[in-house]
């Protein structure tokens, strides 16, 4: 399953990571890096206790790029 993350570095420097098709799933980490690995983290936690608690897991996404030329 692919989900969308965002990721912004904080006025602290912290990068912090969330995933807005599960509200509240939300991380951080001291490089961009480490804030990815910790929101699959996060992620995988959070569809597991849906799960757990036979809740229903919001699709995944599917995503376009368009390229636009002047």
């Amino acid at each position: 399953m692919r989900y969308r993350i965002f990721i912004e570095q904080d006025e602290d420097g912290v990068f912090v990571a969330e995933c807005p098709s599960l509200p509240g799933c939300i991380s951080q980490g001291q490089t961009r890096q480490e804030a990815l690995n910790n929101i699959i983290d996060a992620i995988k936690g959070y569809i597991e206790s849906l799960k757990k608690h036979n809740e229903a897991i919001p699709p995944p996404i599917t995503e376009e790029l368009v390229e636009m030329m002047d």
